[in-house]
C-alpha cells in the first residue's frame, strides 16, 4: 500500500523554494505599485524597516533587521536622503555611528506606502479566511525560529571543530 503524500510534499518545488517564490511576487507587486512615488524596492523595504524598527535606528541595527550589508544599505540611505525623505545624525553616545531619522516629506511617503501595502495585503489575502491566515503566520513563525536554532548550532558545531 503506497502512502499519501502530503500536499506540501506535492509542490513543484520545496515548501521553502515556494515560500521564496512567493515572497518575490509579493515584493514586486509593492515595488509596482510604489513606483509613482519613486520608490525602489531597496527605498520602500528600507523605510518600511527604519518604522518597524522606529525613528533613531542605529545604520548597523537596519543592516541586519534588512539582512543586507552596510555598504548596499549605505547607498540607499544616501538616495532616500537625496530624496528628502530621511536624515541621518550622528549618535551624541557614538560618534562614530549614525541615527536615521524620517523627514516630513518621509513620514508623508511612508503614509502613502502603509496605504498602498494595506490595499495589496487585501488583494494578496483575497479568499483566505483570518484562521487560515493565523495557521500560515504561526508555521512561518515557528519555521523562523527552527531555522535561526540550526544556524545557531551549525555554527557551534564549526566553531568546535576550529579548536
Amino acid at each position: 500500500m503506497t502512502k499519501q503524500l502530503p500536499f506540501y510534499e506535492t509542490l513543484d518545488l520545496t515548501l521553502c523554494g515556494n515560500m521564496g517564490r512567493v515572497h518575490r511576487l509579493c515584493r514586486e507587486v509593492v515595488t509596482i505599485a510604489v513606483e509613482p512615488l519613486g520608490l525602489t524596492q531597496s527605498r520602500w523595504t528600507t523605510l518600511v524597516h527604519v518604522n518597524m524598527l522606529q525613528e533613531g535606528v542605529t545604520q548597523l541595527e537596519l543592516a541586519h533587521s534588512l539582512g543586507i550589508e552596510m555598504p548596499s544599505l549605505t547607498r540607499t540611505l544616501k538616495q532616500l536622503e537625496e530624496s528628502l525623505l530621511i536624515v541621518r545624525k550622528v549618535d551624541q553616545q557614538d560618534r562614530r555611528s549614525k541615527r536615521i531619522y524620517f523627514t516630513e516629506q518621509g513620514r508623508n511617503v511612508l503614509s502613502t506606502l502603509q496605504e498602498k501595502i494595506a490595499d495589496i495585503k487585501d488583494q494578496l489575502y483575497h479568499g483566505l479566511s483570518h484562521e487560515q491566515l493565523d495557521i500560515m503566520a504561526y508555521g512561518l513563525v515557528k519555521m523562523e525560529e527552527n531555522a535561526k536554532k540550526s544556524i545557531i548550532q551549525s555554527t557551534i558545531g564549526e566553531n568546535l571543530n576550529d579548536t
